[in-house]
């Protein structure tokens, strides 16, 4: 079944193969959440983005294949329901980035801007993106044998950047980041994952990039 990305609170999952890496999305309660869990191929090792709600239903995605590691997008609370039981429950080390780790309910080792968080033998860059939060972050995985996909949390989403509460200052600094550490970085067809509903692509929401300068949100 081909993937385009489309789930709801409560229903199937929507799963991704690429060659060296699974991606598997589901939309968790109750504010359609989104989480994605990346299985590398070769050896097995899991990685989930952000442990949003739902405990027993992320483990049970999880399942027997083990947990090595949860990255929160962001410290907003919505993204971080689930952690705690998760990373009890698993074992699995708790990662997000330095910035908005005082938010999360359990110590978390600290990400900074160019790190990479890896999942087995395939690798992510961390893209520190200021404006929704402090410390939001976007993940990056450059598939070796196609487009580039991209976990934006709720830095990015199809329409506009995140919600930065009408700050011009946040705002600017989010619209900044967002242009020129993923738009200009980064090629159309690189498909991005955002917190909450549906994909897109860079290709797709860059001709609508200075309607968002212009109106401020």
């Amino acid at each position: 079944m081909t993937y385009n990305g489309d789930v709801t609170p409560g229903g199937a999952p929507a799963v991704r193969e690429l060659d060296r890496l699974t991606v598997t999305k589901v939309s968790v309660g109750p504010m359609d959440n989104n989480a994605y869990l990346l299985r590398c191929h070769d050896t097995g090792e899991q990685l989930l983005i952000d442990a949003a709600n739902e405990a027993p239903r992320l483990l049970e995605l999880v399942a027997d294949g083990g947990l090595a590691t949860v990255v929160t997008t962001h410290r907003h609370m919505d993204h971080w329901v689930a952690l705690e039981e998760v990373v009890a429950k698993t074992g699995a080390r708790a990662l997000v980035h330095a910035d908005d780790a005082d938010g999360l309910p359990i110590p978390a080792e600290p990400l900074r801007d160019g790190d990479t968080v890896r999942v087995g033998d395939c690798e992510l860059e961390v893209i520190h993106l200021v404006g929704h939060t402090p410390g939001s972050i976007a993940l990056l995985y450059r598939d070796p044998s196609g487009v580039p996909h991209l976990f934006t949390g709720d830095s990015l989403f199809p329409g506009g950047v995140g919600n930065t509460e009408q700050d011009p200052q946040r705002f600017g600094s989010l619209i900044d980041d967002v242009e020129h550490k993923l738009f200009d970085r980064l090629p159309d067809e690189t498909w991005f994952y955002p917190g909450h509903g549906k994909d897109s692509t860079l290709g797709a929401e860059r001709p609508a990039l200075p309607q968002w300068r212009a109106r401020g949100w």
